[in-house]
């Protein structure tokens, strides 16, 4: 969110909970719960990423930096947080492509549905699965469990 390029090579080796985010939704709750998560499993390798997106309801209308305060004063976050992005159409970020299309969703949909839509991504960048907005962030912890074993 700082406007410096990060490579995901540096998250080569960890876990990754990949999450798609927005600040006026009613999923914006789970930003604890993902908080809660990084705390308990981030030594063994956990890492949440978040991107912010706009493109559900516009519920993501804040800058950057407004969004960077709202995570940190609100919920904590200390996991890393990206720059808006895109996850649907023909301008969707790269990472989502690829996500989408190893991980589909219901019916074989690769579209994401809404904000907050999770994919737990292994050690060796296999997508493990894709989660719903309406999971919850802390039920994903037997899958992290395994992931990080």
């Amino acid at each position: 969110m700082d406007g410096a390029v990060i490579q995901l090579e540096q998250f080569r080796g960890s876990v990754l909970l990949i999450v798609n985010v927005a600040s006026q939704c009613v999923f914006t709750g789970q930003y604890a719960q993902l908080q809660s998560l990084y705390e308990t499993f981030h030594s063994r390798g956990l890492v949440p990423l978040g991107f912010p997106c706009n493109q559900f309801g516009s519920q993501e209308s804040k800058s950057d930096a407004s969004i960077q305060e709202f995570c940190s004063l609100k919920y904590h976050v200390s996991f890393p947080m990206f720059s808006k992005i895109e996850v649907n159409g023909i301008d969707a970020h790269p990472l989502y492509v690829f996500l989408k299309s190893n991980a589909k969703g219901f019916l074989g949909s690769e579209s994401i549905k809404w904000n907050f839509t999770k994919f737990l991504v292994g050690r060796d960048g296999v997508v493990i699965g894709r989660f719903s907005s309406a999971t919850s962030p802390k039920s994903l912890a037997g899958a992290i469990e395994k992931a990080l074993a």
